[in-house]
């Protein structure tokens, strides 16, 4: 019998690379072009490698992402290359006849400032947080999309999930467009290392923010291949609890064995108060992440050491 062909987009990022190296990718042909061989913001070219390879599921997980910096510098880019990303693989994907899609949206899509769970029926329920608007209208779009396309013909099966945020092995660890954890480990070293006495943290720190290890998205999205029919339309992936960013710095502190103390800069942007997925759909699906904050940082500090300062 033979294996299921999967195209996987964003192959050289982060969440791709991880599923890359999931032990159990191997059931699976897969397909990563990296933007050399296709280019998602050009739709001929899209089209054109869908007809020729013909997989069986496209899981998309390819954008431009970004830190809240990044995002408040480029917001254009954010917004128009995800949308063009977007649409282009979808609609491509439904022209050539693709029966199966994984589109991977962003917690960035639920409206700011709502302190509880975030529920899937939230999106476009209410404003977007500012700094990262542009990113998350390109993946509302991309979701829509992907509604549309079942709402007009059932038989095309076109889904999203919608990770937490995430860090981990292969981020991206330069200030300018990196997350919060991989900022953290980058700061934190660099502290310890110049023997600063202090690290800047930006806000007062309360802030909440879900982070989930991007091994435990790979292994999710394995287990959404295999049991694709079962799969929700829309479902979020996360950790079900939050932390403060004062306690992520902290426990990065922890793995790194920096015993310095942290200063404040009430005059930086933080964001959103809180941003919590809620995972209840997920639990019914029966999955969970298996790896906890500490044991993540220091799989990711063990990359970044190996890898990145390489």
């Amino acid at each position: 019998m033979s294996k299921k062909r999967l195209l996987l987009t964003g192959g050289g990022g982060m969440v791709g690379r991880n599923l890359l190296e999931h032990p159990a990718i191997g059931e699976f042909e897969v397909l990563a072009p990296r933007s050399a061989e296709l280019d998602l913001c050009n739709f001929n070219e899209v089209q054109a490698y869908l007809r020729a390879h013909q997989p069986d599921m496209v899981i998309h997980a390819a954008g431009k992402v970004g830190g809240i910096q990044a995002n408040m510098r480029e917001p254009v880019g954010f917004l128009l290359e995800n949308l063009d990303m977007g649409r282009n693989i979808v609609w491509a994907s439904r022209q050539a006849g693709v029966k199966q899609l994984l589109n991977l949206g962003s917690s960035c899509m639920y409206p700011r400032n709502h302190n509880e769970p975030l529920k899937e029926d939230l999106v476009l329920k209410g404003e977007l947080e500012p700094t990262n608007e542009g990113y998350a209208l390109a993946k509302v779009v991309t979701a829509r999309l992907c509604e549309y396309i079942m709402r007009e013909d059932a038989s095309y099966q076109y889904k999203t999930l919608i990770p937490c945020n995430l860090y981990g092995r292969y981020d991206k660890f330069d200030p300018a467009h990196s997350h919060l954890i991989p900022a953290i480990i980058h700061k934190v070293h660099q502290a310890k290392q110049n023997g600063q006495e202090s690290v800047e943290i930006w806000g007062d720190g309360t802030a909440r923010r879900e982070f989930m290890y991007s091994g435990d998205l790979a292994d999710a999205l394995v287990r959404a291949i295999k049991e694709f029919e079962v799969l929700p339309v829309m479902m979020n992936i996360g950790l079900g609890h939050d932390y403060t960013i004062n306690e992520y710095y902290q426990a990065a502190a922890d793995v790194m064995g920096y015993t310095g103390a942290f200063a404040h800069d009430l005059s930086k942007p933080v964001g959103m108060a809180r941003k919590l997925v809620s995972v209840e759909r997920q639990l019914a699906w029966g999955w969970r992440a298996q790896n906890e904050l500490r044991s993540g940082i220091e799989k990711t500090y063990d990359y970044y050491l190996r890898e990145f300062l390489q």
